[in-house]
């Protein structure tokens, strides 16, 4: 995609790392809570940026917006979490403009999922749109853009088989209980956590292994109670977790406490107990392998699947590709209409300038001036000359951002003031991220 509808001295970023450079220690020094989201949306507003949205999940932490250098952005995650601007260099992303509409479609249709396929990262997506949305930080432009991906993401849900088999992290995790506990439907499973990774769990749970022993515990009871009342399950109260620790034969964590919520101290087991943790940063800490019969398995371990549900589903990765491809040609037709219409009337108000000018001098010269014929021959001139400039801008062989330049410099219209270069903005902030 070559044309991009972005302001002028601005450009659309998507920074961030995921599971792909950074393990799951490093996300969790960058992971974002829901008030260190907000915080970034508040920081970033006060510091003049017009447009963005940020996201962190158990994969990723990313931000998609526009500014004058993709410092700015990388500046607000490492200020509101633990991470910092070196740990960022090593493992981080930063892509810019048409690169960064291709890494939020992959990422918002499931195709840059560390499970292939799994469409929880839409939802939350959505989620931080509203959110930024409600700040008033969605510009037109990303407004368009996050509804086309919802969009592809909805088609190719839709039209494809990528999503067969309902594979996920919460998945992954319930299909590791089965395969590795004996007689599943019998055993106590104790869920902590019940946001929505734990809930995802927690149905699936309920799908695949028919179990009706299991208790939710959340710091706030009240968020568990929902859930269990939709699904007819057990709450205790946060007080109560060591007690019911030690009758749980699989433990399921999925907090976003930024610190260990588990730890050898707190388990008084009996028995062996399975525990998965699903969160980011970790929330189990790694200690408890060193009590007897105990089995801890991160989330990275399991978004390593590849069995053959996975295996079907890559062969269905080009005809998603191709929905996106699609879906972004629309983009790209609706940013270049925005991005050259300003040129075409700026082009027929100097047209009409020229005509008025020379309207003006010929009214003195001629004494028998026909102004209103005038008028109508000089404004069907006008219109068909931007007629023939917005065809040529319409059409997709069109490089558009040549053309917007050169008819700027032939009637001097629209002309800027050069923007500080790269390296300028670089020595400013001290860093290198060419």
């Amino acid at each position: 995609m070559e044309n991009l509808n972005v302001p002028k001295h601005k450009t659309f970023y998507s920074i961030g790392l995921s599971y792909k450079k950074a393990d799951a220690e490093v996300r969790g020094k960058f992971s974002l809570d829901a008030k260190a989201k907000t915080n970034v949306l508040l920081q970033a507003k006060e510091e003049g940026i017009e447009s963005l949205i940020v996201t962190s999940t158990c994969n990723r932490t990313e931000i998609y917006g526009y500014a004058d250098h993709p410092f700015q952005l990388i500046k607000l995650i490492c200020e509101n979490s633990n991470g910092t601007v070196e740990d960022f260099q090593k493992v981080g992303f930063v892509y810019k403009n048409h690169e960064a509409i291709d890494h939020i479609f992959r990422v918002g249709t499931g195709l840059d999922s560390q499970i292939l396929g799994d469409f929880e990262i839409i939802g939350q997506i959505k989620n931080s749109f509203d959110e930024a949305r409600a700040l008033g930080l969605i510009n037109t432009f990303l407004d368009r853009l996050i509804n086309s991906v919802i969009q592809t993401s909805k088609r190719i849900k839709n039209e494809t088989e990528i999503s067969s088999g309902a594979t996920s992290v919460s998945f992954a995790a319930v299909q590791y209980i089965i395969r590795n506990i004996e007689n599943i439907g019998n055993k106590n499973i104790l869920l902590f956590g019940t946001g929505e990774i734990g809930r995802n769990t927690c149905e699936n749970l309920i799908k695949h292994t028919k179990n009706e022993q299991i208790t939710l515990i959340n710091r706030t009871k009240s968020t568990a109670e929902i859930l269990a009342g939709k699904l007819n399950l057990v709450v205790k109260d946060y007080s109560d977790l060591h007690l019911e620790l030690q009758k749980a034969d699989v433990l399921v964590v999925a907090t976003g406490a930024q610190n260990p919520t588990i730890d050898n101290a707190i388990l008084n087991l009996k028995k062996p107990l399975l525990i998965l943790d699903l969160s980011i940063p970790k929330n189990v800490n790694a200690n408890v392998q060193q009590i007897p019969g105990v089995t801890l398995i991160h989330m990275d371990y399991l978004s390593q699947m590849t069995d053959d549900t996975l295996e079907r589903r890559k062969q269905h990765i080009p005809a998603a590709e191709a929905i996106i491809e699609d879906m972004k040609l629309e983009l790209n037709t609706w940013m270049n209409g925005r991005k050259y219409a300003p040129t075409i009337h700026a082009l027929k108000a100097k047209l009409i300038d020229i005509v008025a000018s020379e309207m003006t001098l010929h009214r003195k010269k001629l004494p028998n001036f026909d102004e209103e014929q005038a008028e109508l021959i000089t404004s069907r001139i006008i219109q068909k000359i931007t007629n023939h400039f917005a065809s040529h801008l319409k059409d997709e062989n069109t490089s558009v951002d040549e053309s917007i330049e050169f008819i700027e410099k032939v009637f001097q219209i629209g002309l800027q003031t050069p923007q500080k270069t790269t390296s300028e903005i670089e020595d400013k902030y001290k860093i290198n991220l060419s």
